[in-house]
Formats: structure tokens, C-alpha cells, sequence
């Protein structure tokens, strides 16, 4: 796939089905992800795979943070919450991993794990791979965040589900740049 068709046309694939990407996939995904801007090249993240019955393990995880969070929650709250990871064969977990570092700060760190995060959805488009990043309550329930043995210093960044996309995959919006860019100091914008 042409790197400008990627980057023009790559959009988020919710329903997916198997099968799951495979180790040679993955390895693609994670090498992109590593491409990062990185100043000061602390590769504040890290990657949790879950698939298979941790896919279920991570729904009784959801399921007890919301039940911890609100105890009167409806049998169908708590149910929902539980089938989350299950709307996909495989999910990773995105973790900023911060490093105290004298002249990067965190939100710099905060930024090149987002842009790791964009990498792996761009590999997995280019290689038909259906994905899509979730956030959502969990990713910042305490609970959930030490079930996944996130350290203090750690913040979940987001829930990328992947699979195979199931049905036809919708055309990206095509945006205007000129409604995004301006000029300064009486520079034109484009």
C-alpha cells in the first residue's frame, strides 16, 4: 500500500471478527509503533495483547470496576461491561509509561506514545487488519488500571481492538485543510 493512500484513507473498522492478527502481523505492528517521535528516546510506552480467554478475564475486570464504582449498577450495566472485550478477537492495551526525565516532560512523553498508538493503527490498515482505538471509563478506572498492573507513573491511552473487518469498510471523509490551517504573521496558510 502507497504511504500517502495510508495515511489519506486509513479510518476505524468497529466490527470485527476473526481471525485474530497473527505473530507476524503483530511483529509489523509493534515495529511500526516504535517509530515514534521519541526526544530523548525513553520509549514511554509499553503493550498488553489480550486475546483469547483474557478476553473474558478483562471483561470480569470491567464488570468489578463497575460494580466497585457504583454497586447499584443494573445486571445489564454490569453484563455490558463485561462482553467490552469481547467485540473483538484481539485487544491491546496502550500504556504511556512516563519516565521523570529533566528535559522531556511528560506531556511530550504523553504525545509519542499517542503517535506510537497511530502507528500501530496505520500498520494495521496497511496490512487489512480492522482496528480501532477505544478509550472509555475503564481506561481510567484505578481498579482496572492496577488489574492490568499499571504502576502509578503508567496511564492506559487507550483499547485498540482488532480483527478482521467484518462487512465492507467505510470510505474515510475526505476534510478540508484549509478549514485547519491559517497563516501567521500574514503568511498565507496554504
Amino acid at each position: 500500500m502507497d504511504a500517502l493512500d495510508l495515511l489519506l484513507n486509513r479510518v476505524s473498522v468497529t466490527r470485527l471478527c476473526e481471525p485474530a492478527p497473527d505473530a507476524a502481523q503483530l511483529d509489523l505492528l509493534f515495529r511500526s509503533a516504535l517509530r515514534a517521535p521519541d526526544h530523548g528516546q525513553l520509549h514511554p510506552w509499553r503493550f498488553l495483547t489480550i486475546e483469547g480467554a483474557a478476553r473474558h478475564k478483562l471483561g470480569e475486570l470491567f464488570a468489578a470496576a463497575l460494580q466497585l464504582r457504583n454497586p447499584e449498577a443494573s445486571e445489564e450495566a454490569v453484563q455490558k461491561a463485561r462482553n467490552m472485550p469481547l467485540r473483538a478477537p484481539m485487544l491491546i492495551v496502550v500504556i504511556a509509561s512516563l519516565k521523570a526525565h529533566p528535559k522531556v516532560p511528560d506531556g511530550e512523553q504523553l504525545l509519542a506514545a499517542g503517535c506510537a498508538t497511530h502507528g500501530l493503527l496505520l500498520a494495521a490498515h496497511a496490512q487489512g487488519i480492522g482496528a480501532v482505538w477505544r478509550t472509555g471509563e475503564f481506561a481510567y478506572d484505578r481498579h482496572v488500571l492496577e488489574g492490568l498492573g499499571l504502576s502509578e507513573q503508567e496511564h492506559v491511552l487507550g483499547f485498540l481492538y482488532l480483527g478482521t473487518p467484518e462487512g465492507r469498510v467505510r470510505t474515510a471523509p475526505v476534510l478540508d485543510p484549509q478549514a485547519f490551517v491559517a497563516g501567521w504573521d500574514g503568511q498565507p496558510g496554504i
